[in-house]
């Protein structure tokens, strides 16, 4: 999976010789009468490709609709074998992520009809889509497009796509798009090594395993790593990521990875923490079982974390990281942490346990305070953490909560190029006021409602008075029906974002 051969070409579209040459169409139709006709328009000015689309579009049949596909056979004039038009939507709303979405079907499409390569057209002009970040989303899609999630089927046909070629227009500035192109396929490839790890079922990545292709992962990209057990978190007095592992059969794994660029001695410091809660039970407040399975993906946080790490790695921004996932199985046993028990967290506050299925805060406290005591300056926290935050936002938008104004402004830049969708929610005295404990200093749930505002109350608590950033990805971590773009399953959200605050340092 996942071998795909990448390359740009500048040479004219008619002339390229492939198995299918997939090109872009908007839907220019301005009137705001609903029953308009949609008049569709090609994102190119090659006079072959424009003829050879003209009938059909003519026809009415292909409305140019977002992520539309129109299969065209043996095209007159042109060297490729087939012609597929791929829709954007209304011109007006066409953006450089409607792009991304578009690479993503037109690999899609080809993929169960064994068609084994691909040539993708950039449009020459899309209004406020400079070229070079085209380039890098169309990259970025296609990738995320090749990949599924059916790595354990014994009859499982590889039909991956071995060849995907960037077309660009010949007057293109091609140092720019090189480089776009280039940090496409890094960040592509980051967000699928997340997927893999988050499509991995309980049994096939444990604590432990997940350490290991940490840091083989780091090995491989050059990154530090060090990665500890149930020894460093009783040295380091971490009694709430322990309370949720000692539950289970399987060690629970500190994962540390550092990115420290040469020549950076001062600035700032960030910390990426990621809960890796590799399988949740609910613990002794046991889950219901319909759904329970997904709850491999409990680690997608964590998961999102190390994509991040490895597109940093290799697109070298000038500022250090430290990335931290705190990983465990959540599971009911006699050695399990029970609802009433009090423990006391890295940071010296006693957490008050009402409900052991709010495990994921639990870990991720004593990371942050871990994180802190290393000497990061700003902190971004990425975890599946609540239902609450589905019933709130859908499986439509994350949610975002931040103690800090100028480090969200930076967040809320990094979603204009990353085109993942995230929603600020409140923090507050009235939230905090919520999970005060009668017999310790906090608890570990405030109740049912505002249940996403609560946890990240809980989590402000171990973020003191770094300037810290709290991604709810509870909802959008797992693909529930597939989309023309993307497969059903892990969807590597938060990858992108997370790299791209890290870079706005």
């Amino acid at each position: 999976m996942g071998n795909m051969k990448t390359q740009l070409s500048f040479a004219s579209l008619s002339e390229i010789k492939t198995e299918l040459l997939a090109v872009l169409a908007v839907d220019t139709q301005t009137s705001k009468d609903r029953d308009a006709k949609p008049q569709p328009a090609l994102l190119t000015t090659d006079p072959a490709v424009v003829a050879a689309a003209a009938q059909v579009l003519a026809s009415g049949e292909f409305k140019a609709g977002a992520n539309e596909t129109l299969l065209l056979h043996a095209p007159a004039g042109l060297a490729a074998r087939r012609l597929l038009l791929v829709g954007l939507g209304k011109q007006a709303k066409a953006t450089v992520h409607l792009v991304r979405n578009a690479a993503g079907t037109s690999v899609r499409f080809t993929k169960p009809r064994g068609i084994k390569e691909l040539v993708f057209s950039l449009p020459e002009s899309l209004t406020g889509s400079p070229l070079h970040a085209m380039a890098r989303a169309a990259v970025e899609g296609a990738f995320v497009g090749d990949f599924d999630p059916d790595t354990y089927r014994s009859d499982r046909k590889d039909q991956s796509v071995q060849s995907f070629t960037l077309a660009a227009p010949a007057n293109a500035d091609k140092k720019a798009l090189e480089a776009a192109f280039a940090e496409g396929v890094i960040v592509g490839e980051s967000q699928n090594f997340t997927r893999t790890l988050v499509n991995e079922p309980g049994n096939k990545l444990t604590p432990t395993i997940l350490g290991e292709r940490a840091a083989a992962m780091a090995k491989e990209v050059g990154l530090k790593s060090e990665v500890f057990s149930t020894e460093k978190l009783h040295e380091l007095k971490m009694g709430a990521f322990w309370s949720v592992s000692q539950g289970s059969a399987e060690p629970p794994a500190l994962i540390v990875l550092r990115y420290e660029p040469e020549g950076v001695k001062d600035g700032p410091v960030l910390g990426l923490v990621g809960k890796g809660i590799t399988f949740d039970t609910g613990g002794i407040s046991i889950k219901p079982s319909d759904s329970m399975e997904k709850m491999k993906y409990d680690m997608a946080g964590g998961a999102a974390m190390l994509g991040a790490m490895r597109a940093i790695a290799l697109l070298k921004p000038r500022v250090r990281v430290i990335g931290i996932v705190c990983a465990a199985e959540n599971m009911p046993d006699g050695k399990a942490y029970k609802p009433g028990d009090v423990v006391t967290a890295m940071s010296g506050k006693s957490i008050d346990i009402i409900n052991t299925d709010a495990e994921g805060r639990l870990v991720l406290a004593d990371g942050l305070t871990y994180a802190r005591q290393l000497g990061v300056t700003h902190l971004i926290d990425a975890a599946t953490l609540t239902g609450a935050c589905v019933v709130a936002l859908g499986m439509i938008n994350a949610g975002a909560f931040a103690n800090d104004e100028a480090t969200y402004a930076k967040f809320e830049g990094a979603l204009a190029t990353s085109g993942e969708k995230f929603w600020r929610l409140p923090l507050g005295d009235e939230y905090a006021d919520l999970i005060k404990s009668d017999i310790g200093d906090i608890k570990n749930t405030g109740g049912r409602w505002g249940g996403a505002c609560t946890a990240a109350e809980f989590l402000k608590v171990f973020a003191e008075d770094t300037p810290w950033i709290h991604l709810d990805i509870a909802g959008l971590a797992w693909v529930e029906d597939s989309r023309p773009y993307i497969a059903k399953g892990p969807s590597g959200v938060g990858v992108r974002s997370i790299l791209e605050w890290v870079r706005s340092f």
